[in-house]
């Protein structure tokens, strides 16, 4: 699968933040949830709680990037993209709807993943249809 040079940068713009997230939870998820005004204890259950999405999220980041530049790889990035950030500003809508206007920092966090999954609509557009039913 080709990708045009939009669809290039809209991976590398989502893999790279989903690498960074992802890796500074896993390696820093006190500094890192403290960011947001977050203030988590020392449970390991909790930390593993938070550290096993994390290296979901990373792992997805990587093959985003990944995807541009093997482009038997292209068509799984593209997916694993439009999942990523179309369904965290979905669960942070709903949180918003259900809990709460929540602190700053997760606004922000929405504001930016609204913007990705833009930035993602617009340059699959051509290609949402297909990529999901071929998987």
């Amino acid at each position: 699968m080709s990708l045009t040079l939009l669809e290039k940068i809209t991976l590398g713009i989502s893999g790279l933040t989903a690498v960074g997230i992802g890796g500074f939870i896993m390696v820093a998820p006190h500094a890192f949830y403290a960011s947001y005004g977050i203030t988590l204890s020392d449970d390991p259950n909790l930390l593993s709680e938070l550290r096993a999405p994390a290296a979901g999220l990373l792992t997805l980041g990587a093959l985003m990037l990944v995807g541009i530049w093997r482009s038997a790889m292209a068509q799984l990035a593209v997916a694993a993209t439009l999942i990523v950030f179309l369904a965290f500003p979905m669960g942070r809508l709903v949180g918003l709807a259900v809990d709460g206007v929540p602190s700053g920092g997760i606004i922000g966090a929405l504001v930016l993943e609204i913007a990705i999954a833009g930035l993602c609509i617009v340059a699959f557009r051509r290609r949402m249809g297909r990529t999901v039913a071929t998987i």
